[in-house]
């Protein structure tokens, strides 16, 4: 937990409790339905909630906006997200049910009500529209994009697609034949395990 609190202060009593429930929740989850690589649970805060709150560090959602987890997988980045901001709805998509199920009874065990989850692909989401699509790790930025955009709220801000990414991306970011605002997170965070590790943000 202190590695949330060093860089994040002003919480609620319950947003502490909630952040803090959350390793031994994945750990006894982990067990049954695996999300996270069992080396990783030990550096539970760091590689996956403090990663996953890059975003709230450039990043303020509205009240009331809508926000889409794309491949939210077992439930990051956007978990810790809707625990960061409450008064912002997340929808967690992802096309593999059971990693859904683990991110749904970890939201309800701590008492989480602006996270929905769906069981689907992106691209078969029909008549519906978000603020902000977030995304870790999923897929390559060009394919993150074709996903996004159609499901994308213009006249909005902050509004697009932010996501977490890592390693060398030139080839990557030239292939989307977008042009997105690039982050180093070691630079926000200082920890070793942020070297090499981004936030990108394609607005619409």
């Amino acid at each position: 937990m202190d590695t949330i609190t060093n860089y994040f202060a002003d919480f609620t009593e319950e947003q502490l409790q909630q952040f803090a429930a959350l390793k031994d929740l994945y750990k006894e989850w982990n067990e049954k339905i695996n999300v996270i690589s069992r080396k990783d649970i030990d550096n539970f805060y760091e590689h996956h909630v403090l990663h996953s709150l890059a975003i709230a560090t450039q990043f303020e959602f509205k009240a009331g906006s809508e926000i889409m987890d794309l491949g939210s997988g077992g439930g990051f980045p956007g978990v810790p997200l809707a625990i960061f901001f409450p008064d912002t709805q997340f929808h967690l998509v992802d096309s593999i049910n059971k990693k859904l199920k683990v991110a749904n009874e970890i939201a309800a065990a701590i008492g989480l009500k602006n996270l929905s989850v769906q069981h689907t692909r992106a691209e078969d989401i029909k008549n519906r529209k978000f603020d902000v699509v977030v995304s870790r790790a999923v897929a390559p930025l060009k394919d993150l994009w074709w996903w996004a955009k159609p499901l994308l709220k213009k006249g909005v801000s902050p509004n697009g697609l932010i996501c977490l990414k890592g390693g060398d991306l030139t080839q990557e970011i030239s292939e989307s034949k977008c042009r997105p605002r690039v982050w180093e997170i070691d630079k926000i965070f200082t920890e070793p395990f942020f070297k090499e590790k981004f936030l990108l943000h394609v607005p619409l």
